[in-house]
């Protein structure tokens, strides 16, 4: 596989709370020199304009744009599709990315893909990745889970899946809001293998400041 089929990634973002750490893995990705297919749930609009003040307009070329302009400039590398863009190379094993990250991740969005159901190109999207054997993270957000919520994502984490629920820690003694959202997303970068260095490691800092 080449260098650059190598640097392609699919990121959604669903209707979940927790906007921000998708907007900022979407930073962070792009800043990778990773080409970012991004798929928006018409629920995620709603969430983003709520808690971040970002509104996206439901067509992908426009929303793209403000994309663009919210992350100042990062553009050649992120490609909008629109939910039912079934041309999309995500939607084919043959041409999708082998990574995928759904971030924030609904419950309701978990249990769609667990049961394979494909109905919006975010599902299907999952569901490639899943038969080609790729790599699919779901960053879930939810509280508390149902009986329900964990079977599904019992299910997934059987099937290969990545179930990485939004919880960041504190160990790394965080002061603002943003210093949250980074503990996060440096967690998911790590396990896509893209380097980061958003927080520092358990165990290497604490050793050097003693």
């Amino acid at each position: 596989m080449s260098q650059s089929a190598k640097k392609r990634i699919t990121l959604a973002f669903t209707g979940a709370s927790g906007a921000p750490y998708g907007l900022r893995l979407l930073e962070c990705l792009l800043a990778a020199d990773y080409t970012v297919y991004l798929l928006i749930s018409s629920a995620a609009r709603v969430v983003m304009a709520t808690e971040h003040g970002l509104k996206l307009p439901s067509g992908p070329e426009a929303a793209q744009k403000a994309l663009v302009e919210h992350l100042n400039g990062h553009s050649e590398k992120l490609i909008v599709c629109g939910k039912e863009d079934w041309f999309s190379p995500v939607a084919s094993g043959s041409a999708a990315p082998k990574q995928m990250v759904v971030c924030p991740c609904s419950a309701g969005t978990v249990a769609s893909i667990a049961h394979g159901m494909s109905d919006n190109l975010i599902e299907r999207a999952a569901d490639v990745v899943m038969k080609e054997r790729g790599q699919l993270l779901l960053v879930v957000r939810e509280t508390p889970f149902s009986t329900l919520h964990l079977e599904n994502m019992h299910k997934l984490s059987q099937m290969g899946v990545t179930i990485m629920p939004a919880a960041p820690g504190f160990y790394h003694q965080p002061t603002s809001i943003d210093d949250l959202i980074d503990f996060m997303v440096a967690r998911i970068l790590d396990h896509l293998g893209v380097e980061q260095g958003l927080v520092p490691r358990w165990g290497y800092d604490q050793r050097d400041q003693n």
